[in-house]
């Protein structure tokens, strides 16, 4: 197998050049002369007025406005305070306030101060979101997210349009995000049990900006971002973002990340009718994927746990040198609006993805001997089996063929979504009007190798991840190491599609000023298909299988909003998640079987809720109580990794609370909580009826505060910090294997120089627990250890 991306541009040497240069730069323009407090409020004022008519975008208004500095957004309130953003969807009109859904928000502030570098991190603020290292067989990994315990790889979204890509996504070019909890299949298609997750990108502005940052520190952490904004003339002007990141992970051996991004945009028309933004974005990595330790029970327990809380060091990697993960990532972006008069606005938003990825991993096994060996024998004699053919180490010979197996892959997609928002009156009635249509397609195409040499064994105490040469050859040169997947023939070639359709509409209707109805839905016609080709074809036949359905999503929400202040909502609300959804992102879309494969997994949520906007909109705050029903729920097999139809129905209940905003001039927070009772309403094994759903943890909370001291004087400070904290979870669906609950603790200081010059520092997981980020049904990945992480920053 040609090992491609393997080359890439030194992170370290682009982190450089994006700084200074960028510094060069910024150094020729003037600095605004305005004292903290007179620019804050000009700023605010250009919020509300001049940028959002100028960027006539559904994005948040701060965007491409030279607006980030931290204290600019305390003094007024903006940037804490969510619940007046807009979502950066045309379908979701509305700001977070008057959207009645659950919506959480991680603003740009928030992340500025957490000094929030990916995806995953930034959504560590959002309760009920769990990130899983993904099943075996097709070699997930990259970000994949589970929402109230639901998976949700399959609903990442950027600027409203679905992102395909299997990586993991930096946030050098995120503006904000959210997650809208919930299924939400009305807006965004098939998918979106537990809700659905979207970035939005900084883009560009009539204000010139500039503004780099370079971060160092723990676990030789290197890291520079650029971004500039240049207006080019009255409606055009230009940006450009840039990240250059290369680290390992404090706490884990041989775990390292090298990865580089750039993404520059254009816009046309701003201030006018019509506005066109085209957006391009490149991410590219070269990594080692971490599948983490594993989940053993020992002898007597009760449950079993990690390994590592059995006196295992928690830096154990059971890999091997061979173990790589390199992506390279590309999508294009064209957004066009239009305003036709007052009273109606187009969208037509456009999207084109290239994915390519090359993928080995190794998956550690404890089985009974190495149990038994650790606990109750010779621990140094405690053997861990790892992914492709075992056996050496045991004078057994080459032993069977496990997943994942090495891969290449090649997806590329296209989305179009055009709608049309109109606002008018019927008598005395008011409306605002949402419909259009989505358009997307996706394909996939994967090519399997396999190793002649066997992994050897590792050892459960002093793993070596040193194996030397094993030999890797395409799947086709030895059919005998390919894997089959339950009932599916072993094949070293697989490719499939996904072709979706979809309607929608829905109509917000003022029954009197402040009491309201939505409704609406949304049809889908989901095509796929998916073949396996290659390998022994006399004793394995090549398989194709294809499905073609037709879904119905409707949904309501009964809305009253008192005064601008405060909103109340009840919404009900459905999802369907048809059969072969995860092209990019599963092992296999499609398998005969049962009829739980026939079938798709339909959701049911009900939500009561409550928004509040206080203090002249310094603090937001909300609440909800929701209840969100699954039937022919899928689930994973421990071993193979195989998602399995098993006709479970699900059942997630529970208290959801946030808060941010500021509580005084220069002290801002943010605080949630999550209460849930999850549980197996139906099981056709019965021992799981009445058990807790995987991974949702009963009780979840997040605290985030800074206090800014001595602000617009020489000697300012800011300093703060914050817990994250989640109960323990489950992994499988009979309740006996979990992982304990996580606590980490996290601080900030920092000082500003003047307006443009900023330094501060980061520490993370500062009691250096052990805690487990990313999970799956017998395995667990530890969480970095302390590590402190300092920046230098400039906005021009």
């Amino acid at each position: 197998m040609t090992r491609t991306y393997k080359a890439y541009l030194t992170p370290v040497s682009v982190a450089g050049v994006l700084f200074f240069s960028t510094h060069a730069l910024g150094a020729s323009v003037d600095a605004p002369h305005d004292d903290g407090e007179k620019l804050s409020k000009r700023t605010s004022k250009r919020q509300k007025g001049e940028v959002q008519k100028a960027e006539a975008q559904p994005a948040k208004p701060v965007t491409g406005v030279a607006a980030t500095d931290e204290e600019r957004l305390t003094v007024t309130g903006h940037g804490f305070n969510t619940m007046h953003d807009t979502l950066g969807l045309s379908r979701m009109p509305q700001d977070v306030m008057h959207t009645p859904q659950n919506i959480n928000v991680v603003p740009q502030a928030l992340m500025r101060q957490q000094n929030v570098k990916s995806l995953d991190e930034a959504l560590r603020n959002v309760p009920g979101v769990t990130s899983s290292i993904g099943e075996g067989a097709g070699g997930m990994n990259g970000d994949q997210f589970l929402i109230r315990g639901f998976q949700a790889q399959n609903d990442i979204y950027e600027d409203g349009l679905r992102d395909f890509g299997v990586y993991s996504r930096d946030s050098f070019n995120f503006d904000s995000v959210s997650v809208i909890k919930g299924p939400s299949s009305e807006v965004f298609g098939n998918g979106t049990t537990g809700g659905a997750i979207n970035m939005v990108t900084k883009t560009p502005g009539l204000q010139n900006h500039y503004g780099s940052e370079f971060t160092g520190g723990s676990g030789s952490y290197y890291r520079g971002t650029l971004d500039i904004n240049q207006k080019l003339d009255s409606t055009t002007a230009f940006r450009l973002t840039g990240m250059g990141d290369e680290h390992n992970v404090v706490g884990r051996d041989f775990i390292y990340s090298h990865r580089w991004g750039i993404a520059p945009s254009l816009a046309f028309g701003l201030g006018k009718r019509a506005t066109l933004v085209l957006h391009y974005m490149h991410q590219q990595e070269n990594s080692v994927p971490d599948f983490g330790v594993p989940v053993v029970t020992k002898p007597g327990a009760a449950y079993g746990m990690p390994i590592t809380e059995y006196g295992v060091k928690r830096t154990n990697w059971y890999g091997t040198n061979n173990d790589q993960n390199a992506t390279n990532d590309n999508m294009e972006t064209a957004r066009f609006t239009y305003k036709v008069n007052d009273h109606i606005t187009v969208y037509d938003d456009l999207r084109g993805g290239q994915y390519y990825r090359t993928f080995a991993a190794s998956k550690a096994t404890c089985d009974t001997t190495c149990v038994n060996n650790y606990f109750n024998g010779d621990p140094a004699a405690a053997l861990v089996a790892r992914s492709g053919p075992s056996g050496a180490g045991k004078g057994t010979g080459p032993g069977t063929y496990m997943a994942p197996l090495p891969y290449e892959q090649t997806s590329w997609s296209v989305q179009n979504v055009a709608s049309i928002v109109a606002n008018f009156n019927t008598g005395f009635l008011r409306h605002q009007l949402v419909a259009g249509f989505d358009i997307e397609r996706v394909n996939d195409v994967r090519s399997q190798s396999t190793y002649l040499n066997p992994k050897p064994y590792a050892s459960l105490i002093n793993p070596n991840p040193y194996v030397g040469n094993l030999n890797l050859v395409p799947g086709d040169s030895n059919p005998a190491g390919l894997v089959s997947l339950g009932a599916l023939h072993a094949k070293d070639h697989s490719s499939g599609y996904g072709f979706d359709t979809g309607l929608f509409l829905f109509d917000q209707i003022w029954l009197t000023e402040w009491l309201s109805v939505k409704g609406g839905f949304r049809w889908d016609r989901w095509q796929t298909s998916y073949n396996l080709t290659g390998g022994d074809v006399a004793k394995n036949p090549d398989s194709h299988f294809h499905n073609v359905s037709s879904v119905f999503n409707p949904n309501v929400s009964l809305v009253a909003t008192p005064d601008e202040h405060q909103t109340y909502y009840f919404t009900w609300a459905s999802s369907t998640t048809p059969m072969g959804m995860y092209v990019t992102n599963g092992s296999v879309p499609i398998r005969p079987g049962t009829n739980s494969f026939a079938s798709p997994e339909k959701s049911q949520l009900y939500e009561l809720g409550a928004k509040y906007s206080l203090f002249h909109d310094r603090i937001g705050a909300t609440a909800s109580l929701f209840r969100l029903d699954k039937g022919n729920a899928v689930n994973a097999d421990p071993v193979t990794g195989e998602v399995q139809g098993s006709s479970d129905r699900q059942r997630n209940q529970g208290l959801e609370l946030s808060v941010g905003g500021i509580i005084l001039p220069g002290w801002n927070v943010t605080a949630t909580y999550a209460l849930y009772d999850s549980d197996t309403t139906y099981s056709a094994t019965k021992e799981n009826r009445g058990k807790n759903i995987q991974y949702v943890p009963h009780n979840q909370a997040t605290l985030w505060s800074v206090y800014n001291a001595f602000a617009h004087t020489p000697y300012n400070i800011s300093f703060g910090g914050g817990i994250t904290w989640r109960q323990h979870v489950w992994l499988n669906a009979a309740n006996t294997l979990r992982v304990p609950a996580n606590l980490d603790f996290s601080a900030v200081i920092s000082h500003r120089f003047d307006k443009h010059w900023k330094i501060s520092m980061n520490g993370y997981n500062l009691a250096n627990r052990l805690n487990y980020q990313s999970l799956f049904s017998n395995r667990a990945t530890p969480s970095a250890g302390r590590m402190f992480l300092g920046e230098v920053s400039f906005t021009y």
